[in-house]
């Protein structure tokens, strides 16, 4: 069975404190959120320790938005899977595509990111998408099949969440249509050995759109940018009807 997964990505928001007018406003909101639904928040590192202690005992899952595929050495800037483990992390982004964009991530570093994330308990969310010239060009379903058939070699899809996050979709205020968005979830699905693997979409995910979204039987939830980093806003998806 395929459980629903909520995930809220902070990017580069928030500070300490911040986070922790965030948690006031919002932890009280999941008191009706139904239990078949696992809400993660993945935030920044600076972030982890003092979400870790604030969310003791609450449904939230805390997130880490990238890990190193060593566990320690000269890697200066990055953080190591025990480092996250140690603060209570359980999920972590791997291969966002701003990671893949700005900082250089392969498919190649992206598979060793997702095995070191595996190897020491936490469950990673691979994130997978084509750009607009891609899309524009017929080539979604050859880019995304490449992209996962290089980043699963060897991952244990017993332990493994997927966003497909169109990347021109994210944070530009276009959101793939349900029905393509589904059709392409599909396609991801096919390509697995472990058809119980949970699939979100990520892209301009709204309280707008997020009940059509949550209605698409591929669709098994969401990776949320902007709009988890209000509590109102996050509530809303997360309470999705």
């Amino acid at each position: 069975m395929r459980k629903i997964v909520i995930s809220g990505n902070w990017k580069m928001f928030k500070t300490q404190a911040e986070s922790e007018d965030f948690l006031r406003g919002f932890l009280p909101t999941l008191e009706e959120t139904p239990h078949d639904r696992e809400v993660v928040l993945c935030v920044p590192f600076t972030d982890l320790n003092v979400l870790s202690k604030n969310l003791h005992g609450s449904r939230i899952h805390l997130g880490a938005q990238n890990v190193h595929w060593e566990e320690s050495g000269a890697y200066t800037g990055e953080i190591s899977a025990p480092m996250l483990t140690e603060i209570g992390v359980r999920y972590v982004i791997v291969g966002h595509s701003e990671r893949r964009q700005f900082f250089g991530e392969t498919d190649q570093t992206v598979n060793l990111r997702l095995k070191a994330a595996q190897r020491n308990g936490l469950t990673p969310i691979l994130c997978v998408g084509e750009t607009k010239k891609q899309r524009d060009t017929g080539e979604t379903e050859l880019v995304i099949s490449e992209q996962i058939k290089k980043d699963l070699v060897d991952v244990d899809q017993e332990n493994l969440v997927i966003a497909y996050e169109p990347i021109w979709a994210i944070g530009t205020g276009d959101t793939c249509e349900c029905l393509e968005a589904n059709r392409v979830i599909g396609l991801i699905r096919k390509q697995l050995s472990n058809p119980n693997v949970p699939i979100q979409y990520g892209g301009s995910v709204k309280p707008n759109n997020i009940d059509e979204i949550m209605e698409q039987p591929e669709i098994d939830g969401v990776l949320v940018g902007g709009a988890s980093l209000e509590p109102a806003s996050f509530t809303r998806i997360v309470n999705f009807k």
